[in-house]
């Protein structure tokens, strides 16, 4: 298999754009997509014109020479096309969160073992952030050392007026911590070298936001390994005048020297994203990562043409989000959210 070709069905989530560049980037040839929203659909044609519109997605999955399927559906809609996908023989590379319940993760498991396919998530914040892969880089290297500790802070930006209903209720998105924190989940686990953790506390709320109260605006969450120990704090609370739309941080505790990301802008003035700081017994600098190189389209497309786990394990890959609806879980007992 040379030729990779695939196709994306749900497009509700801007993320489905950088998706479709990650693989093709790496090669792949985008053919097709089914969304039944005409609106996202002529936005999505317009930047992917080499795409085909279906109106059945049955379509995609009945054709045979369509070897990966991608989703940025609804969150809660996400599992169900993965499961169809992998059933008709096709590799999966999902938006994050990959799933919103633990019976859909309990199901996709299944069935992944079940078809041997390759079941992934593209959690962006890790796998297409220069700087976290930078990162990933110099820990191999040894520059700071066994990593002991992290902190993944996930702002975001809510305005309002661009979001969709489903946005604002509790089961379609998940929940904040199934949702936005997946991301740090993941790169907990990548970073602190581990397939699993504990989930040791979990908050979720909604502090600012009394209109949408099926909206949580904050959550955060500690965990720990064997090893390792780490927080995580996500919102929805990044100010207007904030030129980006959010300030993702993560830091990196080591032995012998510590790494802090600040992925989308340094508001000490440096121009651009992807800035990485470290400090080890060299003394401080500041690392300009927007030249690294970004495999993971290209290790993904291997590993679909070799059946292997090199873009991310398979264990991982589920880890990461039974951590995230663990956490969940966790913290909305006791809450409106647990009805």
């Amino acid at each position: 298999m040379t030729d990779i070709k695939f196709a994306a069905i749900g497009i509700n989530h801007a993320h489905i754009y950088g998706q479709v560049d990650c693989l093709k980037r790496a090669g792949a040839q985008f053919v097709a997509f089914h969304a039944v929203e005409d609106d996202l659909a002529a936005a999505f044609s317009a930047k992917f014109p080499e795409a085909r519109r279906v109106a059945d997605p049955r379509e995609i999955l009945e054709d045979s020479s369509i070897s990966v399927i991608t989703t940025a559906a609804i969150p809660a809609d996400r599992a169900a096309i993965s499961i169809a996908a992998m059933q008709h023989g096709k590799d999966v590379l999902s938006d994050k969160p990959g799933m919103t319940t633990f019976a859909q993760l309990d199901e996709i498991k299944r069935v992944q073992a079940e078809t041997g396919r390759i079941y992934g998530v593209l959690y962006s914040e890790h796998f297409e952030v220069r700087a976290a892969v930078e990162a990933g880089n110099l820990i191999a290297q040894g520059a700071i050392g066994t990593v002991i500790n992290t902190v993944g802070l996930g702002p975001h930006s809510l305005r309002l007026n661009n979001r969709p209903e489903w946005f604002f209720t509790r089961q379609r998105y998940g929940g904040i911590l199934c949702d936005i924190a997946s991301h740090q989940f993941e790169q907990f686990l990548f970073f602190s070298n581990a397939m699993d953790a504990e989930v040791v506390s979990a908050s979720v709320a909604n502090r600012g936001h009394p209109d949408k109260p099926g909206l949580q605006d904050v959550g955060d969450v500690h965990l720990k390994t064997a090893n390792t120990s780490g927080y995580i704090r996500v919102d929805w609370f990044t100010p207007t005048g904030l030129p980006t739309w959010g300030d993702g941080r993560l830091t990196i505790l080591g032995t012998e020297g510590y790494i802090e990301l600040r992925k989308y802008i340094d508001i000490a003035g440096r121009p651009g994203e992807d800035h990485l700081f470290i400090v080890n017994s060299e003394g401080p600098r500041h690392i300009d990562c927007s030249k690294v190189d970004l495999p993971f389209g290209r290790q993904f497309l291997d590993d679909v043409r070799n059946r292997t786990q090199t873009a991310m394990p398979q264990e991982r890959c589920f880890n990461a989000m039974k951590l995230a609806l663990t956490a969940q879980q966790l913290a909305e007992r006791g809450t409106e959210w647990a009805q």
